[in-house]
């Protein structure tokens, strides 16, 4: 994996940890092709960030902030040797945590969350997650993507969430919701 843009572009990122599935270089690509200037000076959440790529991809592409959250420890000691890889520490704060138990108690505020859970995590854990940033984590102007299994059903997503772009790759669907 590398980073595929930006002040970063071509820095290879350490080994992908046991049990973590990372979005394809490929379809971070497409997601990021499809957010274009939305990304600069975006405050951005990545969560189940695994090796934190794709928030390690914003930061390059020049988000302002990036939070990565996870609960898994070789997935945190894999962002924290990922964000020195790129030189993006100082512009990020990784945390140690369950998604659902970090968000209840987030205070902030972010204009483009990226969510990657396992795929064999319960669909209502991943509908509570969305629910709980659509009640007080989001920026005005905000941008969501989840990325679910290319089979995935479909999920029940807060009343002021709208389906912009639906981009698959390979066994990967990537949702990319705005606010309606």
């Amino acid at each position: 994996m590398r980073v595929i843009a930006g002040e970063a572009k071509g820095t290879r990122l350490a080994p992908v940890p046991d049990g973590t599935r990372p979005l394809s270089d490929r379809a971070r690509e497409g997601l990021f092709s499809s957010l274009g200037s939305q990304v600069v000076g975006a405050r951005v959440l990545d969560l189940y960030a695994g090796t934190g790529a794709v928030g390690i991809e914003a930061l390059s592409r020049g988000a302002e902030h990036a939070e990565f959250v996870d609960h898994g420890p070789a997935a945190i000691r894999t962002i924290h040797a990922n964000l020195d890889k790129a030189h993006m520490a100082a512009r990020a704060a990784v945390r140690k945590a369950d998604v659902r138990a970090f968000l209840g108690k987030w205070g902030q505020q972010a204009s483009l969350v990226f969510l990657d859970p396992p795929y064999d995590t319960p669909v209502q854990q991943v509908e509570r997650a969305l629910a709980l940033l659509g009640e007080k984590g989001l920026s005005p102007g905000w941008t969501v993507a989840l990325t679910r299994p290319g089979r995935s059903s479909n999920l029940v997503i807060p009343v002021h969430f709208s389906l912009a772009r639906r981009l698959a790759y390979g066994d990967s669907l990537v949702l990319v919701y705005r606010e309606v």
